[in-house]
């Protein structure tokens, strides 16, 4: 296993594409002074701004480039025929998208809490003592709320990888991701009371907060999840991606 482990890791740092979507995430904290800097100067001539955090704000980006490495992970073998010598050097097809899995969430966990964290970090150096509402709160208050963005950014990234897996397509399965992502939670609020309200606490932009202990608020009504049941559901996404990939690997050539 610590070959195969080995092999992933060396394939997911000899690709360009690799580089390319963790630059997109980075972009987070780039687009997070921008925005910082931006409200600063409103706040210091209103006195007064609410605004959305940027680590909140932007974290549909990190998001969304990470899930697209998940995806790359395993599709650009098959676009390239790399899967057969893959799967020639570990004919054990779990082990080979364990070991991917294992790469993956490493890779993106650590990756998305770093630009969180530098996002996080600076915006709130910048922000100084202006009357700014993200800039009202303790390390320690938001610190739940980081790791649950860091932590979404993983299963989201594994999601991609089962996605992948499934699919076998780089652009089928990154619309996919797009779908859980962003189509999905606008469909809920179309749906009759009280199942847009049941439906979109499940959906995975809206766990974030419920994990941290926040109601979920639209303008359909409040919709609350306990933190560990949050947790459990949005453990489930990358679970389920990841088994019926693996089925489809096992029973499907290369």
């Amino acid at each position: 296993m610590k070959a195969v482990l080995s092999s992933e890791w060396l394939k997911l740092r000899s690709v360009t594409s690799t580089y390319h979507t963790m630059g997109m995430a980075a972009l987070t904290a780039v687009l997070g002074i921008a925005w910082t800097l931006y409200v600063s100067d409103l706040a210091d001539e209103r006195g007064m701004l609410r605004a959305a955090a940027p680590e909140e704000g932007f974290l549909p980006l990190v998001q969304i480039s990470l899930a697209v490495l998940g995806v790359l992970t395993i599709t650009s073998e098959y676009a390239t025929g790399m899967i057969r010598t893959s799967l020639v050097t570990v004919p054990k097809r779990s082990t080979l998208l364990l070991a991917k899995a294992g790469i993956v969430g490493l890779a993106t966990f650590v990756a998305a809490n770093a630009i969180l964290l530098i996002t996080y970090s600076t915006s709130r150096l910048i922000a100084g003592d202006r009357h700014l509402a993200f800039n009202e709160t303790l390390f320690a208050d938001d610190l739940p709320r980081l790791f649950a963005s860091g932590l979404s950014v993983t299963a989201l990234a594994l999601v991609g990888l089962g996605l992948g897996a499934t699919i076998r397509s780089t652009a089928g399965a990154i619309v996919s991701v797009v779908a859980l992502l962003f189509v999905l939670p606008g469909l809920a609020n179309y749906l009759p009371p009280p199942w847009n309200t049941r439906i979109a606490t499940l959906l995975l932009p809206n766990l974030v907060p419920q994990i941290a202990d926040q109601r979920l608020s639209s303008r359909l009504g409040d919709g609350y999840l306990p933190p560990w049941a949050a947790l459990a559901v949005l453990l489930a996404y990358p679970l389920i991606t990841l088994l019926i990939g693996y089925f489809q690997l096992r029973r499907r050539d290369a």
